[in-house]
């Protein structure tokens, strides 16, 4: 038989499509049936290169024993946590009542009306103490909506009232240098000296942490702490979570780095390419860009979503075992799949990290792969009214809407697109699209219809946060000259979060990093010239700044046309070098050596 999923555009719905459960996709037709047959919905939740979502799809979604308990007792819900991400988060948040150990597969039990009553992860078709069996846990849900239906819906309505009322937040002062460098200690004082890195076991690279340990803020006022980011990011280039291409895996199941979970992220990749870049190891950046461009890039432009952990070897599925085998074995085997799913906000990560990292290292082809990537979403990831999706596949967009940190971080890679390029369209692009995500992105429209509240808190995951995500892309719109009122929304969202992330600082790194850049005042350097690969503009691509711009005087004409202040009185200049500090800028140098390289 084949269920609704395979005209899906997500490959994690897709590889779900012939089991014998009678999946619906997230929409409305799967909340009508469980209201028309007035029984639970069952919510799995995850994505396509998640193992143990792999795992339990064979034991037990491919099972027909199984599937006939749920076809029988519920209306079951396949989501790709890529694609709904506003889904998954508001699911994760409600199965913390129920559970401690969070993750993927996601199971979820709710009313009809989507409230959630029970969840957890993953369960073996037998029982492996202290795990039922996932039939067992069938039987016991149907049993408590037959026999103890108002207890099941006055708890899920309890959850879901309780995750509304903590969505509020409580709004404080600016936190000052002395706050955030106190915030970069407390992370420090996680750091496992002997094997670099945060915590024990299991152990992720925490890239929106290293990154506020790398700011100019943190390296003057907490050097201590800073040196922590670099001890890491040694500690992983060399250990097994670094592939022998350049890219990095998940995470490592041990503390010393051994023994991947060997999906690869771009979300992670994206982000280690920025801290290899401004830890200054051109080594691992290189690695890791080329990983980027090489694997995970799609035809026509943009990036895939991941990596498989698990690729077919000797006529079995294997995790892990082709990135086991050395590089000049892997020839002959067939590469993991990579999922080509096209999100925006990741590609906006990409899109940035490869602007950056190929203005900075001299690499133009990688400037062009992100000019390219630009053009696909821009062009791709839309629905019939023009505005944003979350995410195409070959050419298809998704129904699935945009978050606020997709827009977000989209039209922040344009920015630091735009700087590499000199091509002001990429700014304007980037403030248009701030502009809507300032003005307020509905979030997913079937949680809002059923009055299921989003992830209350503002953590960072495996990327920003949606907050995080807009202030620092309002914060690099302010530094472009796009005006003060986005520094101000910047500073906005930061008070909105400050007393959470002070006081827990190891989980919103993204935002404390904004924190740190609305502290201290930004350097921007602009070269304007007619020879962007001279001794000028190069030395320029050096400088310690939050802005570098090589653009040539028509170039700095139209960005100052465009409204971005920054460049404003620069385009009748020869070829000169501005160091500026909040705006107010040194007298213009045309010789490389007065152009200082610190801050």
């Amino acid at each position: 038989m084949t269920n609704r999923l395979a005209d899906t555009l997500s490959p994690y719905l897709r590889a779900h499509a012939d089991n014998p459960v009678e999946w619906y996709p997230w929409g409305p037709e799967a909340f009508a049936e469980a209201q028309r047959r007035d029984v639970p919905l069952l919510i799995s939740i995850g994505y396509s290169t998640c193992h143990w979502c792999h795992v339990m799809a064979r034991e037990s979604f491919a099972d027909p024993h199984t599937a006939a308990l749920i076809n029988r007792d519920f209306v079951a819900i396949k989501v790709d946590r890529e694609e709904h991400p506003d889904v998954d988060g508001a699911y994760m948040a409600a199965a913390s009542a129920f559970t401690q150990n969070l993750g993927w597969p996601l199971t979820v039990f709710t009313t009809p009306r989507g409230r959630t009553f029970y969840a957890g992860t993953y369960w073996p078709p037998e029982a492996r103490q202290p795990l039922p069996a996932f039939r067992d846990v069938l039987a016991a849900v149907n049993e408590a909506w037959t026999l103890r239906r108002v207890q099941a819906e006055e708890s899920a309505d309890a959850v879901t009232d309780a995750l509304a009322r903590a969505g509020a937040a409580v709004p404080s002062d600016l936190p000052d240098a002395a706050a955030l460098a106190g915030a970069a200690e407390a992370i420090a004082a996680r750091e496992d000296r002997q094997f670099g890195g945060f915590g024990g076991a299991p152990k992720f690279p925490v890239a929106t942490t290293l990154g506020l340990l790398q700011t100019p803020m943190v390296r003057r006022e907490a050097p201590d702490a800073a040196a922590a980011a670099d001890r890491a990011l040694a500690a992983m280039s060399a250990s097994d979570l670094r592939d022998a291409d350049g890219g990095f895996f998940r995470y490592a199941t041990q503390r010393d780095w051994t023994v991947p979970h060997y999906e690869r992220m771009l979300t992670d990749n994206a982000q280690l390419l920025l801290v290899a870049l401004d830890a200054g190891d051109e080594s691992t950046a290189r690695g890791t860009a080329d990983f980027l461009v090489g694997t995970l890039r799609r035809e026509g432009g943009g990036f895939g979503a991941a990596q498989d952990s698990e690729s077919w070897i000797d006529g079995q599925r294997s995790e892990g075992g082709y990135y086991l085998r050395p590089v000049t074995e892997r020839a002959g085997l067939e590469p993991p799949a990579v999922d080509g799913k096209v999100i925006t906000g990741w590609n906006g990560l990409a899109i940035g990290a490869l602007a950056r990292a190929g203005s900075r290292l001299g690499e133009p082809t990688w400037v062009a792969e992100a000019e390219d990537a630009a053009a696909y979403v821009l062009r791709v990831n839309r629905d019939t009214a023009g505005a944003l999706v979350r995410a195409s596949l070959d050419g298809v967009a998704s129904q699935a809407v945009a978050t606020a940190a997709d827009v977000a971080l989209l039209a922040d890679g344009l920015f630091s697109l735009a700087a590499a390029t000199g091509d002001p369209r990429w700014a304007v692009e980037g403030r248009d699209l701030l502009d809507v995500v300032l003005s307020g992105i509905q979030g997913d429209p079937l949680l809002a219809e059923h009055g299921i509240a989003a992830a209350p808190d503002q953590t960072d995951g495996d990327l920003p946060s949606d907050a995080a995500a807009v202030a620092a892309a309002s914060l690099t719109a302010w530094r472009l000259g796009a005006g003060d009122r986005y520094r101000e929304a910047a500073a906005a969202r930061v008070r909105e979060h400050a007393g959470s992330a002070i006081g827990q600082p190891f989980a919103h790194g993204s935002l404390l990093r904004v924190a740190a850049g609305l502290v201290d005042a930004p350097r921007q350097v602009v070269v304007v010239t007619e020879a962007p690969q001279g001794a000028l503009a190069s030395a320029a691509r050096r400088a310690d700044a939050d802005v570098v711009a090589i653009v040539t005087p028509e170039q700095a004409g139209a960005f100052a046309d465009a409204g971005f202040e920054l460049f404003e009185g620069k385009g009748s200049a020869g070829e000169q070098a501005f160091d500026c500090r909040s705006f107010v800028c040194r007298l213009p140098v045309s010789d490389p050596a007065e152009l200082p390289l610190a801050r």
